[in-house]
């Protein structure tokens, strides 16, 4: 993928597109805001659980009863922040393959605009 983006970049920079003016277009102000509104609240979410382990381990001792036979809460805990991390970074990925496809519609449009807003 990295490559592919920077094939992409040397294409569109033979292109001499105003960056500026894109900045300004509708179209990027709305890619930006779908961008935070999709990264700030899983960002909260990621650092909310995963910080959520070591301060019950450390201030609490909810999670050392058994859960299932002999294990205990804290690694039915632990294990689910693997499960946590696999599927945001998929969510992430796919949602990132969105925002990427925004981008070069952005950039085609300003392309044929001639790099007016």
């Amino acid at each position: 993928m990295a490559v592919e983006s920077d094939y992409t970049r040397e294409y569109y920079a033979d292109k001499k597109i105003d960056y500026v003016k894109v900045e300004k277009s509708e179209q990027f102000k709305k890619l930006m805001s779908d961008r935070k509104k999709f990264i700030v609240p899983y960002t909260i979410f990621f650092l909310v659980f995963y910080f959520l382990l070591p301060i019950c381990t450390s201030y609490t001792t909810f999670l050392n009863k058994p859960a299932i036979g002999d294990i205990s809460w804290v690694w039915l805990f632990a294990f689910a922040q693997f499960a946590m991390t696999f599927i945001l970074c998929t969510i992430y990925v796919k949602k990132a393959n969105t925002f990427d496809e925004q981008a070069d519609k952005i950039i085609e449009d300003q392309l044929q605009k001639g790099g007016k807003v």
